[in-house]
């Protein structure tokens, strides 16, 4: 349940704590006090968009924090670990901070999340029900959410979802193979025309870089031969030679030896030098010899490289490598195609396999609706019966539809208000006042079955009065018994109904208008109940009217 409620530089409000209690909370104040900013504020710990108007001191940033009793949530938890955010099996705490700026943060338990998180979360922990959401009842949409949540359909539906995109995939991979085959059918004489001329070409991987490297020493063969002779000319060829002028130094050093004490090891090293130079002036001697300009050979390379270009070209790519991936990938398609019947077949199976699956759960997704919407129908008539609508009439239909991501069905809430009209959708037959207590009969059943740990009604019992309002207060303290109540209320008759009571009111400083909230005592609450009954002017009948009130609900109660 919703323990505490922190608002700090919000709107109207500088700064309140709310302490909130088990049971039923109801909330009442004037016009314009700021029991909407309250809701507000609340609303954004359910992933509400933060407006930077909303910042009270431009100074510092608008913070929203509650505290709510955790108990005992294993998918919450579970949701919580997965998603690396902080747990507290007793605790959970959700804020929102928004800087002046306009820009929000979000945490759970000081952990930071995104605001889908934070939403995800709170929603698993507190309802609100405002006037605006009496209009979701007339939403297929929300008809259907509301059977399902009530016919325990979760897993069902988890399981149906993934087998739906798993056929909605196979199905795909179906249409664009069919798709692909075909196009290659028609292409099927030119594609084989390009496999022919690729495996023509009998290519090898790194052939064309082989073949620049010999098309370059060909082409500059005549330069490559001058300079060759100009390298052997220097070593021994020529008429002062590195060789010749190394031999006469190893001659003189070793007339050396008896005179100097290294000339040994000086000629011994001259004339490795010798040994060396002679080597290399053999390696390239070699060279030069095996080197011939064959005019012959760098035609063949040409006319090679030039059939490797054109189909580089052709192909838009800039290797041999490529050229081999893509006559292996032609290859590939024909032989598919010679195959395309079986492929086809196979696919079609998958499909039709993974259809029946989906097709399956969808018949116990179904099932099961229709089991609770029999019950649904029976119980939203009972519950609303008492609060003035006693020719109320309800069927909710469950009729089949085309295949879709929430099964094969489509949900319609029906119902009739008057002796001898026909049963028509909600939304074309009831007025304000009676969709507003056919949706509190629903969250009445939801809170019941579904057991959320805290609900607000934001002055859903606008525009009844008497015994009417009176039920519907009744049918709140009912719900307040399995879970949390909060309501928001212009009624005495259902403020007074609350287990405790709290007051929004505006209080000015020397510099501002600002909005406070508190918890009034006994004597308070009649007070203010004598205020909501008879106006400004309280007189003695006003109070003992409040008084009276108070001890029919502590009667009630006993």
């Amino acid at each position: 349940m919703l323990e505490s409620l922190h608002i700090a530089n919000y709107a109207l409000i500088d700064s309140v704590e709310i302490e909130f209690h088990r049971g039923f909370n109801t909330i009442t104040g004037e016009t314009g006090a700021g029991k909407s900013i309250m809701l507000g504020a609340l609303s954004l710990l359910l992933g509400g968009r933060a407006d930077a108007k909303t910042v009270r001191d431009a100074n510092r940033k608008s913070i929203i924090e509650a505290v709510f009793s955790a108990g005992d949530y294993p998918a919450l938890s579970e949701y919580c670990r997965t998603n690396d955010i902080e747990w507290d099996d007793s605790q959970c705490i959700l804020r929102r901070e928004i800087a002046p700026a306009g820009r929000s943060r979000a945490f759970i338990n000081d952990s930071p999340v995104t605001l889908s998180q934070l939403e995800t979360v709170a929603m698993q922990l507190i309802d609100i029900h405002s006037q605006h959401q009496n209009q979701l009842l007339t939403s297929p949409d929300y008809q259907l959410r509301i059977i399902d949540n009530l016919a325990g359909n979760g897993d069902r539906l988890r399981k149906y979802e993934s087998q739906y995109n798993n056929y909605r995939n196979a199905l795909k991979q179906l249409k664009e193979t069919r798709e692909a085959i075909e196009k290659d059918q028609n292409d099927e004489d030119f594609t084989r025309f390009q496999l022919e001329q690729l495996e023509e070409m009998r290519l090898v991987e790194g052939e064309q870089e082989e073949l620049e490297r010999e098309r370059e020493l060909l082409s500059n063969m005549t330069d490559i031969k001058m300079t060759l002779n100009s390298a052997l000319d220097a070593l021994y060829n020529g008429k002062s030679n590195a060789l010749s002028l190394l031999s006469e130094a190893v001659e003189n050093c070793e007339e050396l030896n008896p005179v100097l004490e290294d000339a040994e090891s000086l000629t011994q090293r001259l004339e490795s030098a010798r040994i060396e130079i002679q080597d290399i002036a053999e390696t390239l001697s070699d060279y030069d010899s095996n080197l011939n300009a064959d005019p012959d050979e760098l035609e063949r390379i040409e006319d090679r490289l030039n059939s490797i270009y054109s189909l580089e070209h052709k192909h838009k790519v800039s290797t041999v490598e490529e050229l081999i991936a893509l006559r292996d990938n032609l290859r590939k398609r024909l032989d598919e195609l010679e195959s395309s019947d079986i492929t086809i077949d196979e696919l079609e199976k998958e499909v039709n396999h993974r259809r029946a699956a989906a097709i399956g759960t969808a018949h116990e997704i179904s099932a099961a609706r229709k089991a609770e919407a029999l019950k649904f129908a029976a119980e939203l008539k009972k519950r609303a019966l008492p609060l003035g609508m006693k020719n109320l009439r309800c069927e909710i239909n469950v009729s089949p539809a085309e295949m879709s991501l929430t099964g094969t069905d489509k949900v319609e809430f029906l119902f009739s208000f008057n002796k001898n009209q026909p049963l028509m959708p909600v939304g074309g037959t009831a007025s304000g006042g009676e969709i507003s207590r056919l949706m509190l009969s629903v969250k009445s059943i939801i809170a019941d079955k579904m057991q959320l740990p805290s609900i607000i009604f934001d002055e859903v019992d606008t525009g009844v009065s008497g015994d009417v309002a009176n039920r519907m207060g009744e049918m709140m303290q009912s719900i307040a018994r399995n879970i949390q109540v909060l309501a928001i209320t212009h009624l005495p008759q259902v403020a007074a109904l609350g287990d405790h009571h709290f007051k929004v009111f505006k209080e000015d400083d020397e510099q501002s208008t600002l909005t406070r909230i508190k918890e009034l005592t006994e004597e308070q609450r009649i007070g203010e109940l004598a205020v909501m009954l008879s106006g400004s002017k309280v007189d003695d009948a006003a109070l003992a009217n409040a008084r009276s009130l108070l001890n029919n609900r502590k009667h009630q109660l006993s």
